[in-house]
């Protein structure tokens, strides 16, 4: 078997809560069994570590050379546009021969907009046919 040699690196804002990072652990998870050979990793813009910084260098440490980072923001506002580009300059410049590819935002992606859509449209219909019974349901 060939060590893998890119990897994916899912990247979010972070929060104090511990809990927040769950549903980032799971889409990690369902990565990981979609793409066997591939590391897929997390990293946080603040709150919680590891930071992108520190996730570029383990994976340059096993060899990475390329890298994917998925930023899970519904658009691209001062975090994407600003300080996404310098922590990945400064990623690169500490590990030299590793070579970064930001995705779009979330809310860039149209077949993410779509599936976020449909279940809007889904809860909608779901609050229209329940038995509410009480303000907060």
């Amino acid at each position: 078997m060939v060590a893998a040699d890119s990897a994916v690196v899912i990247f979010a804002h972070g929060s104090r809560d511990p809990e927040w990072v769950r549903p980032f652990e799971a889409l990690r998870a369902r990565l990981e069994q979609r793409l066997l050979d591939t590391p897929i990793a997390l990293a946080f813009l603040e709150q919680i570590r590891p930071d992108l910084v520190q996730v570029i260098g383990e994976l340059a440490d096993k060899g990475i050379q390329r890298v994917t980072v998925l930023p899970l923001f519904m658009a691209q506002g001062r975090h994407l546009r600003e300080e996404l580009p310098r922590i990945v300059a400064r990623a690169c410049e500490i590990n030299p021969g590793v070579l970064v590819r930001t995705s779009a935002a979330v809310g860039e992606i149209e077949s993410l907009m779509q599936a976020i859509v449909d279940w809007a449209a889904t809860e909608h219909t779901r609050t229209r046919a329940a038995d509410l019974g009480h303000p907060v349901a």
